[in-house]
């Protein structure tokens, strides 16, 4: 976990702070201002990079899933937000430690021991990422991206490495939005059918003053403990992006 936050935190400092390094500097003034620039670049980048690693990661299917499954269970805030975010992340750590873990040995490790420049560091650590998106992006949602960067126009290149990081990042948030609704989808439907059968039978008795919601709010929070629910949703999440 250490491992990840610093990928996180050294991506932004080499993407930044590069550049104020190479310019030279012949007075001290100059430099104190370079130095300062810097800083106010890598602290302004820092509220970006978390958004853009999220969503570079298996993070959007998973927060979208369990809420979606809070929905259908009906139980308003419990669990709370805090929780099901929090539950998300270490999940999402979970999945994307092996992909970080590559990253790191190919790019940001040796950048910081000094063996290469920051353009080969980028590239080689961006490689497993890059892998791990196009692994989970359909090929309808490539070819939707590359025709709109070409006004209209385009084909899919020929290799994975010919797809910029510019389409396959958009493309990648999109595929992962359908997969999460379709597994939302799944996640659903027992609940709804609890909910017309408690329905049905409340107007069949002639209780129409009682909500069936507030009826069949138990009925569901049982048949999700009774089938291991947590356990059964968590390891299908995870397991889809192994597949």
């Amino acid at each position: 976990m250490s491992r990840v936050t610093a990928i996180t935190l050294g991506a932004g400092l080499m993407i930044l702070a590069e550049p104020a390094l190479a310019q030279p500097s012949l007075l001290n003034g100059e430099s104190e201002y370079s130095l300062t620039i810097q800083v106010l670049a890598v602290m302004t980048a820092l509220t970006l990079l978390p958004a853009l690693v999220l969503m570079m990661s298996s993070f959007t299917r998973i927060i979208i899933v369990l809420s979606i499954l809070r929905q259908a269970l009906g139980t308003a805030q419990t669990p709370p937000n805090q929780v099901l975010i929090g539950l998300a992340l270490f999940l999402t750590l979970f999945v994307m430690a092996p992909v970080m873990s590559r990253s790191w040995e190919a790019g940001l490790g040796p950048y910081l021991n000094g063996d290469f420049g920051i353009e080969e560091a980028y590239e080689k650590g961006m490689q497993p990422v890059r892998e791990f998106m196009l692994g989970q992006t359909r090929e309808s949602e490539l070819e939707l991206f590359v025709t709109l960067a070409n006004n209209g126009e385009g084909e899919l290149p020929a290799t994975p490495a010919d797809v910029s990081t510019a389409i396959l990042a958009p493309a990648f948030i999109t595929s992962e939005l359908k997969t999460a609704f379709q597994i939302g989808f799944l996640v659903f439907i027992p609940f709804v059918i609890i909910d017309l059968v408690v329905a049905s039978v409340l107007m069949s008795m002639g209780m129409m003053m009682l909500s069936p919601m507030l009826v069949s709010l138990p009925f569901k929070i049982m048949l999700f403990v009774l089938i291991d629910g947590w356990s059964l949703l968590i390891g299908t999440l995870a397991g889809s992006f192994f597949l």
